[in-house]
């Protein structure tokens, strides 16, 4: 039988949730949308949270609201998932990658400063696989330098940096709800922040432009980024069972690492004593005797074997159209690229059952 690499967390209470809204006429632009909002600014503790159509439209709404625009710089890590440096280029700004700390996989802020220019106005640090980056020093070069931070939490809801939830560490956060992430809306994301300005840019532009002054008219430039009350619906059930969800990908997790801590040939993302990791995939990393050529020989392996997994996450540095745009080359950020040549997804999502996990495991071990 085969053994998924993820699935979503869904009950009677989702579809429940999903089918009311179907018995109304507000399927957008309804009620849902600031109930769910309201709950993730009770979770959180921030003032604003805005529903949006995914992660990346929520990044980009951040960068534009921070005016990131031609020709501006913001320093970010190579090892993430494509949107997080894509949503730069959308803006006109240019990704500045700076290598990343080789137990904990983020950012690494002792690299940060020396990539700074008279053109950065922004750092965009990634909660790499739910573990929050090390925020404080890269708040500290923010200050210093004048410069905006957007936190990428996509794959982070849950997680904690020094006591406080990741997400409300920059000057604006974003989550996502693809169907792998800790909640789903099936798309869908959410913009947090303190900040009024960028909420109130975030809440026009995602609608339009529209600034409250009637339906047809717009105030700037804006899209249609918006999510409908049958995605919050779904949404505001699943935040109604974050603590539930979050624990039972805990549990899943830490079946895993028992069966891995003493694996000699692998290793582990590390999460420093400040941080509580919200769990969003299993990856482990090869030790360095495997080259990528055994990586991929693995991963068709535990395929074979009706086992999910994927590589996470190819360098995006070295995606085909980074190369074409930027001249990168293998060796530019040695750390993240000997990161990506070793890592492999096994199987997750909170559902998983012991038996599930030694099958994967054993069959991965074997492999090996």
């Amino acid at each position: 039988m085969e053994i998924p690499l993820s699935r979503p967390d869904i009950t009677e209470a989702e579809r429940a949730a999903v089918l009311a809204v179907l018995e109304t006429p507000h399927l957008s632009l309804g009620p849902k949308v600031p109930e769910f909002e309201q709950l993730f600014r009770e979770y959180l503790g921030v003032r604003h949270a805005l529903a949006v159509s995914n992660g990346t439209c929520g990044l980009d709404l951040c960068l534009r609201a921070m005016g990131i625009g031609p020709g501006d710089e913001v320093i970010t890590t190579p090892f993430s998932f494509i949107a997080s440096s894509n949503c730069i280029l959308f803006n006109g700004g240019r990704p500045v990658f700076v290598d990343i700390d080789p137990q904990t996989w983020n950012i690494d802020p002792n690299r940060i400063e020396s990539a700074i220019t008279p053109r950065t106005k922004a750092i965009l640090p990634v909660d790499v696989f739910g573990q929050p980056a090390d925020m404080d020093p890269i708040r500290d070069l923010a200050v210093r330098h004048g410069l905006r931070v957007l936190e990428d939490s996509c794959e982070a809801l849950g997680a904690a940096y020094k006591g406080r939830k990741a997400g409300t560490l920059g000057d604006a956060g974003v989550f996502g709800f693809y169907p792998n992430k800790q909640i789903t809306t099936g798309e869908g994301g959410m913009v947090v922040t303190n900040d009024d300005d960028i909420a109130r840019l975030v809440a026009s532009m995602r609608n339009q432009g529209r600034d409250g002054m009637g339906w047809l008219a717009h105030a700037r430039l804006g899209f249609n980024y918006r999510l409908s009350d049958i995605s919050c619906a779904l949404g505001a059930a699943q935040m109604r069972r974050l603590d539930d969800i979050l624990a039972a990908r805990h549990r899943v997790a830490e079946m895993y690492v028992r069966r891995l801590a003493e694996e000699p040939r692998v290793r582990m993302q590390k999460v420093p004593d400040c941080c509580r990791i919200s769990w969003f995939v299993m990856v482990v990393r090869l030790d360095d005797r495997y080259t990528r050529e055994d990586r991929d020989r693995i991963i068709d392996g535990l395929r074979a074997a009706g086992i999910g997994c994927n590589n996470y996450f190819p360098p995006i540095h070295l995606q085909p159209f980074y190369v074409e745009k930027f001249g990168y080359r293998r060796g530019d950020l040695p750390v993240c690229e000997a990161l990506t040549d070793r890592t492999i997804a096994l199987p997750f999502h909170g559902r998983l059952t012991e038996a599930e996990i030694d099958r994967a495991v054993s069959v991965f071990r074997s492999l090996l």
